[in-house]
């Protein structure tokens, strides 16, 4: 097949834009709703879209739609839905790991067709810690196929996921462009996917209930406590020992330090806690004085504390009065918090964050992606997935659940803000589904009633739901749709859809729809699944075209293969679970290969089948 289509000027200038936002995704040198603002503003300066279309995207039926799903979501989430769902599923499953397994995953997966997958797993995130505890199945067996049937869960309806919020008017931008004799594309209505994602589901259940025993890793479960068992902090992080007083002498060189310094001290233990004043307190301020008399509380082995008490003239009490109380296991203790997409402190150094003053909490280590980072820890930059290692009561850990810049991996019971208004919350809810299913309404209008209800109801306050939007996912999917649209309009798409085809020959359709397929997967692995949608959707419509196929099946096998993220721990849920599943990256690849060839060949099959 030749090409028919010559390369311009504007052709070549969307090319450029195209490497660029890849590069920006893949390389991270800023963050990606930055990349997407910047490609929004060279295709206004470089006059690839009409000045007066530029800014189309931030009111388009995407974005409104996409803000209205995050509101609801939080209206159920603050109504308590879905910790009733967690203590459902343990009273029905047992202890048996196959049915508790199936019932988490089929349940995450319903939740995640209806708010964004990200937010499904952070809600189900605390709640598999709960029901691993209780159990005794080892969280590792259950994290990674919660977080993957969130992702797959999202498949189930138009509102599951930002490539398919953003279809429709993806179709749209491309109707507006195509050839002379080409038939318009249909917009597709809430539960058109929903067979098609049924399938996926009930395939990624079966994979991990077949294949999931031989294939996760299984963390050995000690206890059925609070939190983690002592030995898992001691295997995992290298936190060993107990908790010592130590009083500072005045002969101490640590007499006049601040608590910031004594533990730069080679040898130092984690200091815990400090009475230097009336009251003993957990978690103190680097900035603390430690004076003749102050009483430290920290965390070591005895041979630790000893040696660092004869080094620096301290005496080590034989046994715990001062802090006696602060540290019982009913009132404090060591768990895992997990650092979310979108959370304000990522990017800044522990340090910056004033965990300690402003929170209460003692972090003592950090598993990131597989390393575990126990020294300089002040200094270390906070990135999204970052498992925290801390110590505090569970009086601040509770309120940190509470804190959207954390995620608190315990089975620590979350307050139920205003179960009272669980109906209210049910009822605004299936509003928005019946006007999306029975009624010819734009999806972000009915969307939008919902969400209203919400707050004029009550169930969250408008601050609430402000704080509920993740603004980062709004700007990115509002500055990459007029990327999508220069494109359609300046005819790249269709350029680069002739040379692939030049490239692959002259094939099966079949295997065109392979290769589709790959390229969604690949794209989404290493740059966002929403700049992967606007990339390719046109692709496949003007592959479609040169073809002489339905564009449909094309663009649903793209839309869909944009939820192919299993390999590796790049997407946000993957993120998301992977310090406190205790993953590895080779345990998502081990995982993710059968993962995504079964998910690929159920996509392709079905959609085949149907359409």
């Amino acid at each position: 097949m030749q090409s028919t289509i010559s390369l311009t000027t504007d052709m070549m200038l969307v090319l450029g834009l195209l490497v660029l936002a890849a590069y920006m995704f893949i390389s991270e040198v800023v963050r990606v709703d930055v990349a997407a603002l910047i490609i929004l503003v060279l295709l206004g300066v470089l006059g690839l879209v009409p000045a007066e279309t530029i800014f189309n995207g931030f009111a388009s039926n995407a974005v409104i739609a996409i803000i209205a799903v995050m509101i609801v979501g939080a209206g159920l989430d603050r109504t308590g839905v879905v910790n009733m769902l967690a203590n459902r599923i343990v009273k029905l499953g047992g202890a048996t790991e196959n049915r508790i397994l199936a019932m988490i995953c089929g349940s995450v997966a319903v939740i995640s067709g209806f708010m964004q997958n990200i937010g499904a797993a952070a809600l189900f995130l605390p709640l598999v810690s709960k029901i691993s505890s209780r159990t005794g199945i080892s969280v590792s067996r259950l994290m990674m196929p919660m977080g993957s049937l969130a992702i797959i869960g999202g498949t189930l309806t138009l509102v599951g996921s930002s490539p398919l919020i953003l279809m429709n008017d993806l179709i749209s931008n491309a109707n507006r462009s195509l050839p002379l004799g080409i038939s318009t594309i249909p917009h597709f209505s809430l539960f058109d996917v929903t067979p098609i994602g049924i399938v996926l589901v009930v395939a990624g259940i079966g994979y991990f209930l077949l294949f999931g025993r031989f294939l996760l890793p299984a963390e050995k479960i000690e206890s059925k406590s609070r939190t983690r068992p002592q030995s898992y902090f001691a295997d995992v992080y290298g936190l060993r020992g107990d908790v010592h007083e130590l009083l500072v002498t005045m002969d101490s060189p640590m007499v006049g330090m601040q608590v910031g310094e004594a533990e730069k001290i080679d040898g130092a233990p984690l200091i815990l806690a400090i009475r230097n004043t009336d009251a003993p307190r957990l978690a103190p301020p680097s900035g603390d004085m430690i004076w003749v008399g102050t009483m430290l509380g920290v965390m070591g082995t005895k041979q630790q504390v000893q040696a660092f008490a004869d080094q620096q003239q301290c005496r080590l009490q034989p046994r715990l009065r001062t802090f006696g109380h602060l540290f019982n296991p009913a009132l404090a203790g060591i768990t895992e918090v997990v650092i979310p997409p979108g959370s304000s402190l990522v990017g800044k150094s522990i340090g910056e964050s004033r965990m300690r003053t402003r929170i209460g909490i003692n972090v003592l280590a950090i598993n990131r992606r597989g390393e575990i980072i126990n020294e300089e820890l002040r200094n270390q930059v906070l990135e999204v997935g970052d498992c925290l290692v801390s110590h505090s009561s569970w009086k601040n850990l509770t309120k940190l659940s509470q804190d959207r810049d954390f995620l608190v991996a315990s089975d620590l019971p979350k307050d139920e803000a205003r179960p009272q208004k669980l109906a209210y919350a049910l009822v605004f809810f299936l509003l928005s589904l019946l006007l999306i299913t029975l009624t010819d309404m734009r999806l972000s209008l009915a969307l939008l009633i919902g969400a209203m209800g919400m707050v004029l109801s009550g169930v969250l306050s408008m601050d609430e739901a402000y704080a509920a939007v993740s603004w980062k996912t709004v700007f990115l999917l509002a500055a990459l749709i007029p990327l999508g649209s220069a494109m359609e309009s300046t005819a790249t798409a269709a350029w680069l859809a002739e040379g692939l085809l030049v490239i692959i020959g002259d094939v099966p359709l079949l295997v065109v729809q392979i290769v589709l397929a790959l390229l969604a997967t690949l794209f989404t692995l290493t740059m966002s699944n929403v700049g992967a949608t606007v990339l390719l959707v046109p692709l496949a419509i003007n592959i479609a075209i040169s073809v002489n196929a339905d564009p449909i099946p094309m663009i649903l096998i793209v839309v869909l293969g944009c939820s192919n993220a299993f390999l590796l721990p790049t997407h946000q849920v993957n993120a998301l679970v992977m310090g406190p599943g205790n993953y590895r990256v080779a345990d998502f690849i081990r995982v993710g290969i059968g993962l995504s060839t079964v998910y690929i060949a159920v996509m392709i099959g079905m959609i085949n089948l149907l359409y």
